[in-house]
């Protein structure tokens, strides 16, 4: 079997769920993987790096309903560092939305480079209620169908599976504002601070 290079293209990559989330998938995959987190400083690394690999799995979080900047990019250096032997790209995406497609256009961003730039597409996982899903026993419906991607991915295949937490959106929707409310109490944040956007600035 070949080799599968896992790249995490969130903006907290050291601290992300996206991290665990590759975590979890190199858990259950067939194939030898290899992790690393894209940085500002280690775009021309990684490019170089794709020659030993036949797969490539970019994880990432769902930003402002596209693809965060960190792996933007990177895909720009990419574009124009390419490999000689191009690897199949595959996706593993999460947002904090209940709805799982809620990361289409990401994914089809994703798609639309790989097409202009000749690398294959290959499988793609989009995980819905974000990091909230992992605390939860719905933990095993990820696994479930990380197990999924993981064996399409060894066999070449090009399939798609959404997850995310079986429960009505009036439910997620109270339990998630009650998780970001007591998130904020606990680094001195009110909620209406964090209704406002006062709350980007460092």
């Amino acid at each position: 079997m070949g080799k599968l290079l896992i790249l995490n293209g969130s903006p907290r990559a050291p601290k992300s769920n996206s991290k665990e989330y590759a975590q979890l998938f190199s858990s259950v995959c067939p194939l030898e993987t290899d992790y690393f987190a894209i940085s500002k400083t280690n775009h021309l690394e990684l490019c170089s790096k794709l020659e030993a690999y036949g797969d490539i799995l970019l994880v990432f979080p769902l930003y402002a309903d596209g693809i965060p900047v960190t792996l933007l990019n990177f895909l720009k250096t990419l574009e124009a560092n390419p490999p000689q032997h191009k690897p199949t790209v595959s996706v593993l995406i999460n947002c904090g939305f209940l709805e799982p497609e809620q990361n289409d256009v990401a994914v089809q961003m994703v798609g639309l480079f790989c097409s202009q730039n000749g690398y294959p597409f290959g499988s793609v996982l989009q995980i819905g209620s974000g990091e909230a899903i992992l605390s939860t026993p719905f933990r095993m419906l990820v696994r479930g169908r990380m197990k999924k991607l993981a064996s399409a991915i060894a066999k070449k295949q090009s399939r798609t599976w959404k997850v995310t937490m079986p429960l009505p959106k009036r439910v997620f929707l109270r339990a998630s504002t009650a998780y970001w409310e007591n998130y904020g109490k606990r680094n001195g944040i009110t909620k209406e601070q964090m209704e406002t956007m006062e709350i980007e600035k460092p």
